[in-house]
């Protein structure tokens, strides 16, 4: 198995690669480009125009990669309900973006719309995990199981909504969201290989390869956005990755940065509505570094160390 996990990463990162360039002129054809509000940063106003939906790439790329090459994953539910997380979740921000695309407008879909979409497929998810695992989590350091019952129904929509919407906020520099999720996901990894999970390991090194062919097209000055397509899909798998390993405790540390831009957001909207103040220049909070006069590289670089941190401790977290 080591060398599928192996050669999924460098298939997948060769692809995406190899197909970019052709891909970002298709989308610049399709007229599938960013449009920036008239609220964003003077430095952002530049990026209109560049394509988005890139995101689809890393997700059809990596699925059909560990298909073909561990075709027995198709036969083991944990990595099914992870595959089919990333691609419901990814179609969700597709039809987001391609609202955009065509109004050439930042609105998309309603943000009830949104949720009720994303409830939606985590009660599917739900209903089909509990079948074969319990509704208990494991609670770290303790060595004990808390069965949760119903209860855990709530946790499993509070994690896809939650995930996929914090990952979608850190969407907003370049790189910043793929490198990311890069780190979050080198925890799942371990948890999977020390669970004999060896066909989802397959897959997140396949995801994994995908993101970071992705990522040199990302880089500061981005040729291509992954759009709401591909941070959607990233949160719904994360929070797939945490339920299939019973990490969900551990997901919440792991996934630090996302968790820090929606709880900016959060304290920035419940401090105008209470106080009428702004408890930070703008948020999400990697736009107030910006504001403050930090470059866009240096504070990707520096949101991608923190996560670094995050990932360790969740790691250390999740171990125990």
């Amino acid at each position: 198995m080591p060398w599928k996990m192996i050669l999924s990463f460098a298939v997948s990162l060769a692809v995406v690669m190899v197909t970019m360039p052709r891909f970002i002129k298709s989308l610049k054809k399709l007229s599938f480009r960013q449009t920036i509000s008239e609220y964003s940063l003077q430095d952002d106003q530049k990026k209109a125009g560049t394509p988005i939906m890139g995101g689809i790439l890393f997700i059809v790329v990596p699925v059909l990669v560990s298909i073909i090459i561990s075709p027995s994953s198709l036969k083991d539910l944990d990595t099914m309900i992870v595959i089919l997380a990333f691609l419901g979740y990814g179609i969700i921000g597709f039809i987001d973006d391609y609202l955009i695309a065509v109004k050439k407008n930042n609105d998309g879909l309603s943000a009830k719309a949104k949720l009720l979409m994303q409830f939606l497929l985590a009660i599917i998810f739900f209903l089909i995990y509990r079948r074969y695992a319990g509704l208990e989590i494991e609670i770290p350091f303790t060595g004990h199981v808390w069965y949760m019952g119903a209860g855990y129904f709530f946790l499993v929509l509070f994690m896809f909504a939650g995930s996929s919407n914090a990952v979608n906020l850190t969407d907003g520099m370049d790189g910043l969201c793929a490198g990311v999720t890069l780190l979050a996901l080198c925890p799942f990894l371990v948890f999977t290989l020390l669970q004999d999970k060896a066909h989802l390991a397959c897959f997140i090194t396949a995801l994994m390869g995908g993101l970071l062919g992705y990522l040199y097209y990302n880089k500061k000055p981005a040729r291509v956005f992954m759009g709401d397509t591909g941070a959607l899909a990233l949160g719904g798998l994360l929070a797939a990755l945490a339920m299939v390993t019973k990490k969900e405790i551990a997901l919440i540390v792991i996934a630090g940065i996302p968790v820090i831009e929606t709880l900016s957001v959060i304290i920035q909207v419940a401090a105008v509505k209470t106080i009428h103040r702004r408890v930070f220049p703008y948020t999400p909070i990697h736009y107030s570094f910006r504001i403050k006069g930090m470059a866009e590289q240096n504070v990707v670089r520096l949101f991608w160390i923190v996560e670094a941190v995050f990932a360790l401790i969740g790691l250390w977290i999740g171990l125990h």
